[in-house]
């Protein structure tokens, strides 16, 4: 599929083309440098007797359930969609999918939903986080894209 060509009167993106999720990855990141403050702040403003009175399976908890939330925030806002001449890549979180275009039928993004879903030649959806709902604008040129490139690959 020629990067440059007309798909349904919409203009196919050049290739390769990612989208991300702007929203989520600003929050995470936010989220989790606040969430080291808090803690560190926390933390300094004992003094060494409370702080002595930690034990170590104590503080290997916290380490442990620190690392489980940067694991889980980190597969959050790793999500994308990747468009190539021949395929689709949809990373949402730790998984991967590589859909070829003639597997995708339509991709919708229905006012006040999520993320963008993808309905397949067999039946099936799928899920793209890569195009979040809520990044408005944003989004809505992301799924004008994705139908252009669906589209020509069809034609």
């Amino acid at each position: 599929m020629p990067a440059g060509s007309e798909g349904a009167g919409l203009t196919v993106p050049p290739l390769p083309r990612t989208w991300r999720p702007l929203g989520p990855r600003v929050v995470g990141v936010m989220v989790t440098i606040a969430l080291i403050v808090v803690v560190a702040v926390g933390w300094l403003s004992f003094d060494d007797e409370t702080r002595g009175k930690f034990t170590a399976f104590q503080i290997g908890t916290l380490i442990f359930f620190g690392l489980l939330y940067l694991a889980l925030m980190y597969g959050i806002t790793r999500s994308r969609a990747v468009a190539y001449d021949d395929r689709l890549v949809v990373v949402n979180g730790y998984r991967r999918h590589e859909y070829a275009w003639p597997q995708i039928v339509a991709a919708r993004l229905p006012p006040g939903a999520p993320w963008v879903t993808l309905d397949l030649a067999d039946g099936e959806t799928a899920a793209v986080l890569g195009i979040q709902g809520s990044d408005g604008q944003r989004a809505r040129t992301a799924v004008r894209e994705l139908k252009a490139l669906v589209a020509a690959a069809s034609a």
